[in-house]
């Protein structure tokens, strides 16, 4: 009874083509907001660093690849790639320019992977589907491969690794072994927080109808006067921007170091996944993608424990895959269009009830 448009009349065009048009919508968003900001005062370090920050991370990553699949159709396979490219160009850059605000070379590092991503988005113009993912999975051997054998990206390292030095904002230190949970979650959180909104504002807009123009039919977007080729190379250089952040992020702030298989086709994959389970075309989708895939199984991994179970963590494992797949298939067979769908439904649903009709 409390979710209802009744009574919430609009006056003007915008606010009745707002993104949020129900009162009770825009609460609930300030909820979400006012918890994410109070969370780290629960003094739980591993909620903070093994759950929260890689789910932001993942998060950002599922949009990136959602702004190219789910709103431009087209299809990638070398997220973990592009991912791989922010973490090193922002690690190169560190390195060169270390007096520079770290965060400035995180948010410059997705502009690398943008450049590489629009080179690998050449041949979008021409092919598509099956053929497309092909030459992005080109693109993630190939990278993959200069991640191991330059290296110059990795300081010439006899480890062949990236690692991360300590840096200051304001006296607070933002990287390295000695940076807290905290400030890391934070930053973090305002980098998701600013990149979703810059996101959804592009797709509510002229580029982003553009886009959706061109993945519902490429040759009627081209022939109402959408230069497919400007749109496409578009997609993939933002889409790539994202993931090059992302990246950045995950190294300098989750890992604090990584190897080259950090960024290999298993993580283009997870990224994959998280969109398709999510909801393909929504921001929305990208959160509640990253929150099956990546927190769900660390949830059933605990659950014996809460309930007092004594089994083998060997056990617990496979019994994690087993059930995190088979919610997979029964959410596919129930919303083929991903749980942001389910939510819809559910929201429209509660908005005429109990009138149906």
């Amino acid at each position: 009874m409390l979710y209802r448009e009744a009574g919430q009349f609009k006056t003007d065009y915008a606010s009745d083509q707002a993104i949020f048009p129900i009162l009770q919508d825009r609460i609930g968003l300030a909820v979400i907001l006012a918890v994410a900001i109070l969370l780290p005062f629960a003094n739980n370090d591993f909620l903070t660093n093994a759950v929260m920050i890689p789910f932001m991370i993942f998060t950002l990553a599922a949009i990136g690849l959602n702004l190219l699949t789910g709103y431009t159709g087209l299809l990638s396979l070398g997220t973990g790639a592009f991912m791989g490219v922010g973490a090193y160009a922002c690690y190169k850059l560190t390195s060169i320019f270390p007096n520079v605000n770290i965060l400035i070379w995180v948010l410059c590092s997705g502009f690398f992977a943008a450049a590489v991503g629009t080179v690998f988005g050449l041949p979008s113009l021409r092919i598509k589907g099956f053929y497309l993912a092909i030459a992005t999975l080109a693109a993630q051997f190939f990278l993959e491969w200069c991640f191991i054998r330059v290296s110059w990206l990795y300081n010439y390292n006899i480890s062949g690794a990236i690692e991360v030095p300590q840096r200051t904002l304001f006296g607070i230190i933002v990287t390295g072994p000695r940076a807290t949970a905290e400030t890391r979650y934070y930053i973090v959180l305002g980098f998701l927080v600013l990149m979703t909104w810059a996101a959804s504002n592009v797709v509510h807009g002229r580029i982003g109808r553009s886009w959706m123009a061109v993945r519902d039919m490429d040759i009627a977007a081209e022939l109402m006067g959408i230069r497919l080729l400007p749109t496409k190379l578009l997609a993939f250089a933002v889409s790539s921007f994202y993931c090059g952040v992302a990246g950045a992020l995950m190294v300098f702030l989750w890992y604090g170091g990584a190897e080259p298989t950090v960024f290999n086709i298993n993580q283009s994959f997870t990224i994959l996944f998280m969109i398709i389970i999510g909801g393909l075309g929504s921001l929305l989708g990208a959160y509640l993608g990253a929150a099956l895939i990546f927190i769900l199984p660390i949830v059933l991994r605990f659950a014996p424990e809460v309930l007092g179970l004594h089994i083998h963590a060997a056990t617990v494992e496979h019994i994690t895959y087993i059930t995190t797949g088979v919610l997979i298939i029964f959410f596919l067979i129930a919303e083929p269009a991903g749980l942001a769908r389910l939510w819809q439904v559910g929201k429209q649903k509660l908005r005429v009830w109990p009138f149906p009709y």
